[in-house]
């Protein structure tokens, strides 16, 4: 089996699909830091995930910047999917925040599998139903939810296993689409109830209970 039998939809194509699928893709491996795609360029292949982390973020005419989501292990990118059907160029980046292998798909294959699979068509568009509605829960979460609740909801998605966060105050004003002041005042009161400790560069949760009970708030 190749590398479609890491994507359950892919998986029960018919073999001479797959085939098909797998000859006239490249995979690929992209360093850590990369900038797969950026507003203005032209979407040419469909990237699938076989391993690493892609952030898609939008920066806005003032410079601020916002996470609209991440690509993991076995996703496909929404923001290229759309570019793809609509003909249209990226208005976000997507920037590789670990080394990353991925598939690329030709805008050819794309159209013509699109054309000619059900199966193909029921994955492109599974995934993509699926990130639209990641999107509108973070539109919701910027419009009516605090600012304090999103924060401790991101500290305890990124934190690792010992509840450490290598980041900075602007990645995580970015990760929230607010200023970094606002991370900075609201991490101080979180530091002052004893909930977290900061040092340069990182933030050490210490009563993960605390910040899960503000996050389900």
């Amino acid at each position: 089996m190749g590398w479609s039998g890491n994507f359950g939809a892919l998986a029960a194509l018919p073999q001479e699909i797959r085939d098909e699928l797998e000859r006239r893709s490249t995979v690929m491996d992209i360093p850590e830091g990369t900038t797969i795609f950026a507003p203005g360029m032209q979407a040419d292949n469909l990237l699938l995930l076989l391993s690493g982390t892609v952030r898609v973020q939008q920066v806005s005419e003032s410079g601020r910047e916002i996470v609209l989501y991440r690509v993991e292990a076995g996703e496909s990118c929404v923001m290229t999917t759309a570019c793809l059907i609509a003909h249209e160029d990226y208005a976000a980046e997507g920037i590789t925040e670990t080394p990353c292998r991925a598939v690329a798909i030709p805008r050819q294959v794309f159209d013509d599998l699109a054309a000619k699979s059900d199966a193909f068509r029921q994955f492109v568009f599974t995934s993509y139903a699926r990130r639209i509605t990641d999107l509108f829960g973070v539109i919701e979460a910027l419009a009516f939810q605090r600012v304090d609740i999103r924060l401790a909801q991101r500290l305890l998605k990124l934190a690792g296993p010992g509840g450490l966060l290598e980041t900075t105050h602007q990645k995580l004003a970015t990760e929230l689409g607010t200023a970094r002041e606002v991370v900075s005042r609201q991490l101080r009161e979180f530091q002052r109830r004893g909930w977290i400790e900061q040092a340069r560069g990182s933030v050490q949760l210490t009563d993960r209970a605390a910040l899960e009970a503000l996050s389900q708030e």
